[in-house]
């Protein structure tokens, strides 16, 4: 039986102005647990695949860990070692230099020594015709007789006072020099120096006691601004006040 139509009836079934019902959808607590768990499973099987992708790759991270750790021990065994072999190689430039000052002095002697000993050599040879020609005349001499200059104000004096004839006891005496000294500037006055005299710390080197011949030397010292033009010796006796021999050295 067919049901007639009517507009109000529609109006009444769909009526808009009436209040809008809410519509909750429940979710039961096992499929909340279900969600987790496929959740957990998902993010472990994706972290263990990146970790099986890099051991398949060739990347370990415990290897490498590892490795790194044994690189830092073998870094820290390095630098003890170099900073060992820096103290050793400081002591060896050390002990190098200390062993070439040792052999630059050494050589140094030694040169010094076989100048000393030509030297030594010629003046041998010197004396021995000396006193082979003294030997017939009595009396003393001076046959070696040299100043050199040591600087500004210094010189250096050399003789030798030999004793002829055949002595037989020891002589004893004393030389006597006297200098003579020029102006270098003109400003300047001339000056004589007596030894030892003018200098009393020369009187030791200047004493003598021989039998056959001794060298004197010593050092003269001058004044600023004068220069040496002319040098006496004399060797006096003891108790004896004229002197036994004189040599003159002028422009020394």
């Amino acid at each position: 039986m067919a049901v007639p139509f009517s507009w109000r009836r529609v109006r009444r079934d769909f009526d808009v102005s009436a209040p809008p019902v809410a519509v909750r959808s429940r979710l039961p607590w096992w499929g909340a647990a279900i969600m987790l768990g496929t959740g957990a499973v998902i993010a472990g099987m994706w972290w263990w695949g990146i970790d099986f992708e890099q051991v398949f790759g060739g990347f370990d991270r415990q290897a490498i860990e590892t490795r790194l750790a044994g690189l830092d021990a073998e870094a820290a065994r390095l630098r003890v070692e170099s900073g060992e072999l820096r103290i050793r190689n400081s002591r060896l430039e050390s002990d190098l230099a200390m062993s070439r000052g040792a052999e630059q002095a050494l050589a140094q002697q030694v040169a010094e020594l076989a100048a000393e000993n030509v030297r030594l050599k010629d003046e041998t040879t010197f004396l021995q015709k000396v006193v082979a020609d003294s030997s017939n005349q009595a009396g003393l001499s001076i046959p070696k007789f040299s100043i050199d200059r040591e600087g500004d104000a210094n010189y250096r004096y050399s003789l030798i006072v030999v004793r002829g004839g055949n002595p037989r006891g020891e002589f004893e005496g004393h030389v006597w020099l006297q200098a003579e000294l020029t102006p270098d500037a003109p400003a300047t006055t001339g000056q004589t120096v007596t030894l030892p005299e003018d200098q009393p710390d020369s009187k030791a080197a200047l004493s003598l006691k021989f039998k056959y011949y001794q060298r004197v030397e010593g050092t003269l010292r001058v004044p600023p601004g004068l220069k040496l033009t002319a040098l006496t010796a004399k060797a006096y006796e003891n108790g004896n006040a004229s002197p036994r021999v004189t040599r003159t050295l002028t422009n020394p």
